[in-house]
């Protein structure tokens, strides 16, 4: 029986609130429960955009659009497809950052379904109590590293309530196919554990093969409950992150955001970046300062495109060096993970970052180091001296983060960089122009990967899928865009670039035999016709 009266407007799913006419509001006992007035859409719209308007911070529009959220999910959507300019940086990064840090202070009703190690042993029962039956995506986070800013525990919740919330706002896959979750087995932030109000497990993380055996039976309780579910991991830490995908990207359907997803939107920008500065790709040198996930992700994908052209693996890593908190990766180096390795070079040891681009003379410099400001003048100036069109990246998030800013960028550059930010920076004026940088989100990569997994039913998911997501990102920005300096398509068209992306990341699936339904003669119609549309 469906709901009626109070239970129904209490269903965020199924409430539209005032939007409901006349003829539903007779059928389902709601008169007097509502209003007596029959709103449009667009006037619940207004309504939102008015309130977020008076509040006084993102913290608090991020606060009312999750209430919005869990009360009205289609008129949630409804605002944020509106203006995805506007909203994304309330519901995703930047905002999110300062929303984890709170989360256990602005805590309110949960959301999201939180698998504890005290569970252990129960994980499958746990997914039972979901009210959704058919579940197609689940992010999961262990909150060990999130975004720039570290361990936050139980707080890192908000990050897989984020990224699905983009997989419907821009990608438009159904919500109700998707569950965020998160995996608590503790917190080594010793303020957290000292705060009263943490909803987190109080005791500091398990080791590391605890962490495995739980999420050994959280892969196989979602097979199990959820066949032919997709798994994206999201901010674990370094070393868990690639632990695990190596451990289950041939046996699932899951893929690691921080390290692919944002490797390919890395790969486009730089793709887009040198039709601008000129020179192939083969023919750069490549310095990332960080070698953490989303380094390393962003250094194995770009060698997979130079493969791609003609370089062996090998010969292409050698384009591409890493910096990091202990120096410049290279072959004396004892403190280096597995990964890591792969990118140690011939080099005199050191830990004087003007010194290795003095040395290397890269063309392009890409931060991932969560240091900010620590691309300075000096940095910024000898990159413009090497290079007419240096190519510079500060990708760390959220923007307290962020190696430089864009106004330091072309102002230390005299205007030449090529930049892009991982965190929006507003529009610079420079001599008599306005310059306008670029985002370089992952959210232009994995709500379209999530969406062509959902429409193929994919069985993996391969790097020929990312490398597809890369290309297709690249060519949605015009030439007059390039000629203006972007590298990216504005977001303000990210619901078109998404359905260019997954159709071609679904041409790769069925190519690749992955598919597990039969190709569809129109791709791009089926594609259409499985789009989640808010209700009027």
């Amino acid at each position: 029986m469906r709901e009626r009266g109070i239970s129904l407007l209490r269903d965020p799913r199924r409430n539209r609130g005032m939007a409901f006419s006349e003829a539903e509001r007779e059928a389902s006992g709601l008169h007097g429960l509502l209003p007596d007035v029959i709103e449009p859409a667009k006037i619940q719209v207004r309504r939102v955009q008015d309130r977020l308007e008076r509040l006084a911070s993102n913290l608090d529009r991020y606060t009312y659009l999750s209430h919005l959220q869990e009360t009205n999910e289609n008129l949630f959507y409804r605002v944020v497809m509106s203006d995805p300019m506007r909203m994304m940086p309330l519901i995703y990064t930047p905002t999110v950052g300062d929303a984890c840090l709170e989360y256990s202070h602005i805590f309110e009703r949960p959301r999201g379904l939180y698998l504890s190690l005290k569970r252990k042993g129960s994980v499958r029962a746990l997914l039972r109590n979901w009210p959704e039956r058919e579940i197609r995506f689940i992010v999961v986070t262990s909150g060990a590293r999130i975004l720039g800013l570290g361990d936050l525990g139980a707080n890192g919740m908000g990050i897989p309530i984020g990224k699905l919330a983009l997989y419907t706002a821009c990608a438009r896959v159904p919500p109700a196919f998707t569950m965020p979750a998160l995996i608590d087995v503790g917190t080594n932030n010793q303020a957290l554990l000292d705060d009263p109000l943490y909803i987190g497990l109080r005791q500091r993380r398990c080791s590391t093969g605890e962490l495995d055996e739980f999420v050994d039976e959280f892969v196989s309780a979602v097979a199990g409950e959820f066949p032919g579910c997709c798994i994206q991991f999201e901010d674990w830490a370094r070393a868990d992150a690639f632990r695990l995908l190596d451990r289950y990207r041939k046996r699932i359907c899951c893929f690691n955001d921080d390290v692919q997803g944002t490797g390919a939107a890395v790969l486009a920008g730089l793709t887009n970046a040198l039709k601008i500065s000129g020179g192939k790709l083969s023919e750069q040198t490549i310095l990332f300062y960080g070698a953490g996930a989303a380094a390393l992700g962003s250094a194995y994908l770009i060698a997979k495109a130079l493969e791609c052209e003609g370089a062996t693996f090998t010969k292409a890593r050698d384009r591409i060096w890493l910096f990091n908190r202990g120096g410049l990766i290279e072959l004396t180096r004892q403190d280096l993970t597995d990964y890591q390795k792969s990118y140690a070079h011939q080099h005199p040891a050191t830990k004087d970052l003007i010194q290795v681009l003095e040395s290397l003379k890269p063309s392009v410099l890409i931060g991932f180091s969560t240091a900010h400001k620590a691309f300075d003048r000096r940095v910024v100036e000898t990159m413009a001296r090497l290079n007419h069109r240096p190519i510079i990246m500060a990708l760390s998030n959220p923007t307290s983060k962020a190696e430089c800013t864009a106004e330091e960028a072309y102002q230390w550059s005299d205007g030449r960089a090529v930049f892009a930010s991982g965190s929006p920076f507003p529009s610079v004026q420079w001599a008599g122009r306005t310059l306008v940088p670029s985002q370089c989100n992952n959210a232009y990569i994995f709500p379209a990967m999530g969406l062509a997994i959902f429409v193929t039913r994919a069985r993996r998911v391969i790097d020929e899928m990312f490398l597809a997501a890369a290309e297709a990102l690249a060519e949605g920005v015009s030439p007059a865009d390039l000629a203006a300096g972007f590298i990216f398509p504005p977001m303000t068209a990210i619901q078109q670039t998404q359905l260019r992306i997954a159709q071609r990341v679904a041409q790769v699936t069925f190519t690749q035999g992955l598919a597990t339904i039969e190709e569809p003669e129109d791709l791009s119609s089926f594609i259409e016709s499985q789009l989640y549309s808010p209700q009027e």
